[in-house]
């Protein structure tokens, strides 16, 4: 890939955001319900109404609003939430790194996972045993993540306990952490113990994320691995008297997961959106579960915020992607 795409592709994301913005904040204006008629206590005068509108500019029209709200967020604010009156980017960087650690623990289940089993899958390529691994590929696809979420707080929470099954930490730990990167800063500090419950909190809605990202990795590296081995190079190669193994490591597995990588980027974004799900069955402190309870609450100057970091991070997962499939590619490195 040149330079001159990635520039390209680069230069469309203000136009994007600024769409991304714009919607969301006309969308949110138009459907019913009022966020100020969810802060007032029973019995509150009009002039009490009055003047919380005027205090958050829901008073002025939607140009207005949009003018002002968008003036601030290229400043840096994205204004005070409603329901919980703090600063939405405070809120944002606060619950940001709890959802990136799980995503990122998430991929790597599900890449690890999903490998294993297209080389099982490639392995036993005409034989019985592919059928059932097709089988089981099938049925972890079938089933979404937030079920996924729910079957596994069923069995390890409630019927073997052997797990957590709500928070991000054990709330009678003490913390005193510099970031919010919990996981990273405990295994840079050498604190294997925090790092360890950390893990234990979020292997379960970790696991519900990677399951059926898993599976889609697993069918679609079976199905490049295939075809690549029937290939004239690994054709030649099995002449030559290498081993399939060999073959299989060397030759087959570099030339498909260039189609794999470019598919699971996609997933990952998708992930990304699962989250908001699991993290409310499992009580997680990120940002997806800080989203239902925006949405719940009316809190507009949070959901704003919430989707533009959402589509941030979208934007960003798939600029990564495509250079590192460019990486990968000579094709698309040399021309």
């Amino acid at each position: 890939m040149r330079w001159s795409t990635v520039l390209k592709r680069a230069a469309l994301v203000p136009p994007t955001l600024l769409g991304v913005g714009i919607i969301v904040f006309v969308l949110l204006r138009v459907v019913p319900g009022d966020p100020i008629a969810m802060m007032i206590p029973p019995g509150a005068s009009s002039a009490d109404i009055a003047r919380l509108r005027a205090l958050y500019g829901l008073d002025q029209p939607i140009v207005t609003q949009f003018i002002t709200w968008f003036g601030q967020v290229l400043s840096g604010d994205f204004g005070r939430s409603i329901s919980l009156h703090q600063r939405v980017l405070e809120l944002v960087i606060a619950r940001l790194p709890a959802t990136l650690e799980l995503c990122s623990l998430a991929v790597v289940m599900a890449l690890l996972l999903g490998g294993i089993v297209a080389l099982l899958g490639v392995t036993f390529r005409g034989r019985a045993a592919e059928w059932l691994v097709d089988s089981g590929i099938g049925f972890f696809l079938a089933i979404p993540d937030f079920l996924w979420a729910l079957i596994l707080l069923l069995v390890f929470g409630v019927l073997v306990p052997l797990l957590p099954i709500s928070g991000r930490l054990d709330p009678q730990r003490e913390i005193d952490f510099s970031t919010h990167f919990y996981l990273l800063e405990s295994l840079a500090t050498f604190r294997f113990d925090i790092a360890a419950d950390l893990l234990r909190h979020m292997l379960l809605p970790a696991l519900a994320l990677a399951l059926p990202f898993a599976a889609l990795v697993a069918r679609l590296l079976k199905a490049q691995l295939a075809e690549a081995e029937d290939q004239d190079y690994a054709q030649i190669a099995r002449t030559r008297g290498f081993s399939r193994g060999t073959i299989l490591r060397s030759e087959v597995l570099p030339n498909a997961l260039i189609p794999t990588v470019a598919f699971s980027g996609v997933q990952v974004t998708l992930l990304l959106g699962g989250t908001v799900l699991v993290e409310r069955i499992f009580s997680y402190e990120g940002i997806g579960n800080m989203a239902i309870d925006a949405v719940v609450n009316r809190d507009f100057p949070l959901i704003q915020g919430l989707i533009l970091t959402f589509a941030v991070l979208f934007i960003a997962l798939n600029l990564a992607v495509d250079l590192v499939v460019a990486l990968l590619d000579p094709r698309l490195r040399h021309g």
